[in-house]
């Protein structure tokens, strides 16, 4: 073998090992991603801590549980969970919880309780991505819902999106099809969507998202036996955003996060559109039954379709952050 060959070998097993290398180094910077238990090692008490705030917080306020599940929804699906929902506005940038979109999501403040009691414990290393995650996944047992085993490792985000909220979120008033496409983009199939919106088995909805199947003519689909108490609870065709006017998701099990929201939506008692289109197309009603007869079934489906949310494209490793604030980026500290 000729010294010019031997060379060129010698290039070529070079130009690997230096390839290998920097794969090897962009993947030692993104860290290894979601895991069980992460913080096992450098706050052991973590998730001890914030499941004992959430469960205090209840025992005060019973409506922070479903912040707790509606900060989910509302961060994890908008590109990613990185707790941008939790950023308060800048000089140059709207948060998205000032966003319209944002309607109704309260009781941040407890967030940032929860964060204090683990600053004490473990100052700078658990993230507000995490905690927002945990105390959905602990305010769901408050309510009656299944204890799901979710892993950690989120870093947080520096900014928050509401430029782009619109690309990410559907409405209530969305189409089905385009309901299915948002879900199906963070890889949640059809009986993992059915099973999230059970979400709406628990908490309320204000009139300002209802009036339009009130006035000037009631929607024909609703059931007339529920039509009375919608109109008794919302008697004025403009609502005052800031008043205190609503109807109650599931008025026989308001507080319990169960299956009886599907038999409501299949007795045409569902309050928004996308609740009665859960229970009519044809895409979805064969979950929607089965979910009425099966609690179980739900369950299962539900604790899996949080799963995939909550693991939707996390930053990780070294990317983003550790907020000492979860409303303020460290770099506004």
């Amino acid at each position: 073998m000729g010294s010019k060959t031997l060379f060129f070998i010698a290039l070529l097993s070079f130009s690997a090992i230096s390839a290998f290398a920097d794969e090897v180094e962009e993947v030692a910077s993104a860290g290894p991603g979601l895991v069980m238990n992460f913080y096992k090692d450098s706050c052991p008490q973590a998730e001890d801590i914030i499941k004992e705030q959430v469960q205090l917080l209840y025992k005060r306020h019973k409506n922070t549980a479903f912040s707790w599940l509606r900060n989910i929804f509302h961060d994890c699906a908008v590109q990613r969970c990185d707790a941008s929902l939790l950023l308060d506005s800048t000089r140059r940038t709207l948060s998205e919880k000032e966003t319209d979109r944002s309607f109704g999501l309260r009781n941040f403040r407890y967030i940032e309780t929860i964060k204090e009691a683990v600053e004490r414990e473990c100052p700078g290393v658990v993230s507000c991505a995490d905690i927002l995650v945990l105390s959905g996944r602990d305010g769901i047992v408050a309510l009656g819902g299944p204890h799901i085993p979710l892993k950690t490792g989120r870093r947080d985000g520096r900014k928050s999106r509401a430029d782009i909220l619109e690309q990410y979120l559907p409405d209530h008033n969305e189409s089905m099809t385009v309901v299915l496409d948002r879900f199906a983009a963070m890889g949640i199939d059809t009986p993992g969507l059915v099973a999230l919106l059970g979400s709406h088995s628990v908490g309320r909805t204000h009139c300002v998202k209802l009036v339009h199947r009130l006035y000037p003519e009631v929607d024909p689909a609703l059931n007339p036996g529920h039509v009375e108490h919608m109109l008794h609870k919302c008697p004025d065709q403009i609502p005052d955003p800031k008043a205190v006017q609503y109807v109650r998701n599931d008025r026989g099990t308001p507080m319990i996060l169960d299956n009886n929201y599907y038999r409501n939506i299949l007795d045409n008692k569902g309050l928004l559109i996308v609740d009665h289109q859960l229970a009519t197309d044809k895409r979805t009603k064969p979950y929607v039954k089965k979910m009425a007869k099966s609690q179980d079934y739900f369950f299962k489906e539900y604790s899996r379709a949080i799963t995939k949310l909550t693991e939707n494209n996390p930053l990780t490793g070294t990317e983003g952050e550790i907020r000492l604030q979860c409303n303020v980026a460290n770099k506004h500290h």
